[in-house]
């Protein structure tokens, strides 16, 4: 038989033998039914006194137990140790692509359209002619006003050479003049409404969609007769929350996700607006989005990862190992003393996070570089408990 079983049958049989020592005149029943108040003071002193006689044999084998047995049940953890390293919060949002170079062009004049001269998926330059509008006979009036506006300055020529030698009156000189004058104003104005029947590209661009055949009949500002846009001037609009007003500023770096095409582009935040709309308490945001492939579309749904906060010399570790007390208070344990087998006592910290991202998070009080913290077995470890590190791990975030 092995000291410790031995030491347990011991104790055993001692709490037998008191047991059954006990008569049954002086059992507790017997004491109780007496409704004596001295006799049953006395008796619970016994009782008390053989309880502390009793706890104090236990704390004494529960010491030799823990000297002679060799397979002490201590849990087993793994650690890692707190590093300072660069920390970037990223703020998430969503929106969608967008440019300033898509348009739906209408037309300035009404009547019918007579040539198209574009195709969809054509390429064009800006002043391009696009398509054509009947005139409705404004050549031949601007023809008739240019006879007209000839006639005057000639008329004109020859008052001016008369009244420079001093021969003629002054008013017909004047007439003339007046008289080229609005011929040439009633030229320059039917021409600015002749050039309305030519539809011209307002940038240069792809013909996205031919909306309006030839031969229709448009009206000015009303018929869509194509959409042309450009693909190289992209950019997302969104709208952050007010709170972040003084984090997202011009010029921070955005990670931007096209989940329908698996692309990823870095870039930066080209505009942030001043105006807080008072309905969404928000504010606006313009990310440029480059976009040499073309691949890349007005309309495609983005997510936005935008850096708001960076902490270049930051505490993290992984939110799984955090628990939270009565209190509300955040702690971790971390393994102090500990000895060349591996074994140390885990004890509790009381921390102050800060901002998380992913499955980590900042730690900004409590713990100091080089900590040595509890990963696996965060959970189940006490304040004070001895424990066995089986591995440091190299990387807080490895499972």
């Amino acid at each position: 038989m092995s000291k410790m079983k031995y030491i347990l049958s011991v104790l055993a049989i001692t709490l037998v033998l008191t047991s059954c020592g006990e008569n049954k005149k002086n059992s507790v029943e017997n004491i109780l039914e007496s409704n004596n108040l001295e006799t049953i003071r006395k008796k619970r002193a016994e009782l008390m006194s053989e309880q502390d006689v009793l706890q104090e044999k236990i704390k004494m084998l529960d010491e030799r137990i823990t000297k002679l047995d060799t397979a002490k049940n201590i849990p087993l953890i793994t650690t890692f140790k707190a590093q300072h390293e660069e920390f970037n919060h990223m703020l998430e949002l969503q929106g969608n692509v967008t440019t300033k170079n898509l348009l739906v062009i209408t037309p300035e004049y009404n009547g019918i359209l007579t040539n198209v001269y574009v195709k969809e998926g054509q390429k064009v330059t800006k002043g391009q002619i696009l398509a054509k509008i009947d005139d409705g006979g404004l050549g031949q009036q601007l023809a008739q006003l240019q006879i007209q506006s000839d006639l005057a300055k000639t008329t004109f020529e020859r008052q001016k050479r008369l009244w420079d030698q001093k021969i003629g009156s002054e008013i017909q000189y004047l007439q003339a003049k007046s008289s080229y004058e609005s011929q040439i104003e009633a030229v320059n104005q039917l021409k600015q409404q002749l050039a309305k029947t030519t539809v011209r590209a307002p940038f240069s661009g792809t013909i996205d969609d031919v909306i309006t055949e030839q031969g229709s009949v448009v009206g000015a500002g009303q018929t869509p007769l194509m959409r042309i846009v450009n693909l190289e001037d992209m950019y997302i609009e969104t709208d952050v929350p007010e709170r972040y007003v003084a984090d997202v500023t011009v010029g921070k770096k955005v990670q931007v996700e096209f989940p329908v095409l698996g692309k990823t582009v870095h870039t930066n935040v080209r505009q942030a607006s001043n105006f807080i709309n008072p309905a969404n308490r928000t504010f606006k945001v313009e990310v440029a989005v480059p976009n040499k492939e073309k691949s890349i579309k007005p309309n495609l749904t983005a997510r936005l990862k935008i850096n708001d906060y960076t902490n270049e010399n930051a505490l993290l570790v992984p939110q799984s190992i955090i628990s939270e007390n009565a209190e509300g208070e955040q702690y971790v344990y971390v393994v102090k003393d500990k000895n060349v087998e591996g074994e140390g006592v885990a004890m509790k910290v009381i921390i102050k996070t800060g901002k998380t991202q992913g499955d980590v998070i900042e730690v900004l009080e409590g713990i100091e570089d080089g900590a040595e913290i509890v990963q696996e077995g965060a959970r189940s470890v006490r304040d004070g408990q001895t424990v066995k590190v089986l591995t440091i791990e190299s990387n807080k975030n490895d499972k």
